[in-house]
């Protein structure tokens, strides 16, 4: 991937991860287009960047996927990359939930996690494959490969994510589009809710890792714990997982 001269779209731009990927990608000399569902962060985030482009969209809805999609191409036919980063993480324990009655809840976290970011890239795919040099970035991450057990629909939209970017990776090998998986590990975000990643990697240092990693041309790009989790054995995994949920149980 080019590191400068892109039109790009980020999903979740205007917040944690996806703000200081936004931050680094206007830097280095591209045009950005950040989505979100709150327009207040979209319009703080646009204040802090000048320049930066800001379309208020929910990427659990079908419907607005698509409308994206069209406003998107049409106004910004230069459009090259996409980068699938909004997501949602859930903490519960199954046999303490009421899937009866709540299951719109938790169905939202496989809607933002695994739905949409397989949809936008199946709406995008032939429009960026007419570029001279596009990119499809999807950002999963390490508990892809080692589940946290206390998140367990997000986990496996993570690793249903990264599966899915590895066969859109084959499929577009004949094109121009690059297709790229991100995988974070723990971050300090407040993704999940405030404070629960407070003993993560600061989002800064883990941006700039990425970035170093786009710059080397990886396909697969991971961080710290997260980039051994992307080649672990099995055996390695499992005693990963129960570590995990030892801590956060």
């Amino acid at each position: 991937m080019k590191q400068s001269g892109n039109t790009i779209l980020i999903t979740g731009g205007a917040s944690g991860i996806g703000l200081a990927f936004t931050e680094r990608f206007i830097k280095a000399g591209n045009t950005v287009i950040a989505c979100g569902r709150r327009e207040d962060k979209l319009q703080e985030a646009q204040a802090k960047l000048p320049g930066l482009i800001t379309r208020v969209c929910d990427v659990t809805v079908e419907e607005d996927r698509i409308a994206l999609f069209d406003w998107a191409t049409s106004t910004y036919p230069k459009l090259n990359v996409i980068v699938n980063n909004a997501g949602v993480q859930q903490r519960f324990k199954v046999l303490e939930t009421n899937a009866k009655e709540n299951w719109s809840y938790f169905s939202k976290e496989i809607a933002a996690n695994m739905e949409a970011p397989i949809h936008l890239a199946m709406l995008f795919a032939p429009f960026l494959a007419k570029q001279e040099e596009a990119a499809i970035l999807n950002v999963t991450s390490g508990l892809a490969f080692t589940p946290m057990p206390i998140a367990p629909i997000y986990s496996a939209t993570k690793a249903a994510l990264h599966s899915f970017s590895m066969s859109l990776r084959h499929q577009l090998s004949a094109t121009a589009v690059e297709v790229i998986e991100i995988a974070p590990p723990a971050v300090n975000t407040d993704l999940g809710g405030a404070g629960l990643h407070t003993f993560g990697v600061p989002v800064n240092e883990f941006a700039d890792g990425i970035f170093e990693g786009l710059a080397r041309g990886q396909q697969e790009i991971g961080y710290g714990t997260s980039a051994k989790a992307l080649r672990m054995s099995r055996d390695e995994i499992d005693e990963a997982v129960a570590n995990i949920y030892n801590r956060v149980k």
